[in-house]
């Protein structure tokens, strides 16, 4: 005879913290952040306009996106 194990809990669906297009825009920032800190990479020309101004700001966008997409509603 087969002894059966009954479950006391019903099976509810998992409810995330965030939505999906929260979670999009936090991926779309660490991809931003990213390229940031490559564009600051390198060895030649240290006072170049790319590593001095235009990395900071791409990484400072990045950051400003997944902050966004963390305040951001579910919906």
């Amino acid at each position: 005879m087969a002894i059966r194990k009954t479950s006391t809990q019903e099976s509810t669906p998992v409810q995330f913290v965030f939505g999906k297009s929260n979670y999009r825009l936090l991926i779309i920032s660490i991809v931003v952040v990213i390229l940031g800190f490559i564009l600051m990479m390198g060895d030649t020309d240290i006072y170049s306009f790319t590593k001095i101004i235009l990395a900071p700001i791409v990484v400072l966008a990045g950051f400003t996106i997944g902050f966004i997409s963390i305040l951001k509603k579910r919906g």
